[in-house]
């Protein structure tokens, strides 16, 4: 069933929240074994990883026919650094439930031509047959994936410079605190290409981001606006990140 409208789901808590997207995905993979996901990393997405692997410990889902695609890595990490986003999966989604790691996906961020591992990583989207269902968050100033204030619509899976908010954002996941300064990412287009995208926003700090990507239209100043466009997004917010909730 398309989804064409905007109004968020909002539950109470970030718990709730969570849940309910595990439940979307939950209900793909039971629905279509064999379906193709698009996968975010982030805190956000701690616990609907943790809600998917109770799941599929409880035998409601399985991931052994599935396949996965991640939106973006850290350009010069290798996989097994603790801080890609590669060995975050593998910790805290892969290595818990019955998927085979070669139908995971992440883009190869310790690439020597990484605009070759860019294209190569859309030809492997598109030979899988697209995405089914693609997850994202939402960064403060309204990047999905990688994608910061200013990326074109028509970007496809490429090498971008991080900007100085998402560095800060991110640098509790460093123990050293020193985030890689540029990526690989999927583009706006690649994202907008999924036949299906749930977005998850919870906490204060992401409400204004929320309310200009709700907004209608699309503003390159916020890269998540780009999804008013697309045929099928599924908003999930807790009650914090709603525009117009008061915080805390």
């Amino acid at each position: 069933m398309r989804n064409t409208d905007m109004t968020p789901l909002i539950l109470a808590n970030a718990t709730e929240a969570a849940n309910a997207v595990a439940e979307r995905i939950i209900t793909l993979l039971q629905d279509k074994p064999d379906a193709v996901l698009g996968l975010a990393t982030g805190a956000t997405m701690e616990p609907v990883y943790h809600a998917l692997i109770g799941a599929h410990r409880a035998g409601r889902v399985s991931f052994s026919r599935a396949l996965s695609f991640n939106l973006d890595e850290y350009v010069g990490l290798h996989p097994t650094h603790p801080g890609s986003y590669r060995s975050t999966m593998n910790r805290l989604l892969f290595d818990h439930v019955d998927i085979d790691l070669s139908r995971t996906h992440v883009p190869d961020g310790m690439a020597s031509d990484i605009e070759r591992a860019a294209a190569d990583y859309e030809q492997q989207i598109a030979e899988a047959g697209g995405i089914d269902l693609q997850l994202l968050g939402i960064g403060r100033n309204g990047h999905i994936g990688f994608n910061e204030p200013g990326s074109p619509l028509e970007s496809r899976t490429r090498q971008v410079r991080l900007h100085a908010e998402t560095l800060a954002a991110n640098r509790t996941f460093f123990a050293d605190a020193r985030v890689p300064e540029t990526a690989i990412t999927m583009g706006i287009a690649t994202i907008l290409s999924a036949r299906s995208i749930v977005v998850l926003a919870t906490g204060a700090a992401k409400q204004a981001a929320v309310a200009e990507a709700l907004a209608g239209r699309f503003d390159a100043a916020c890269p998540a606006s780009a999804l008013s466009a697309h045929g099928d997004v599924t908003w999930i917010l807790d009650s914090a990140a709603a525009p117009g909730a008061r915080a805390a």
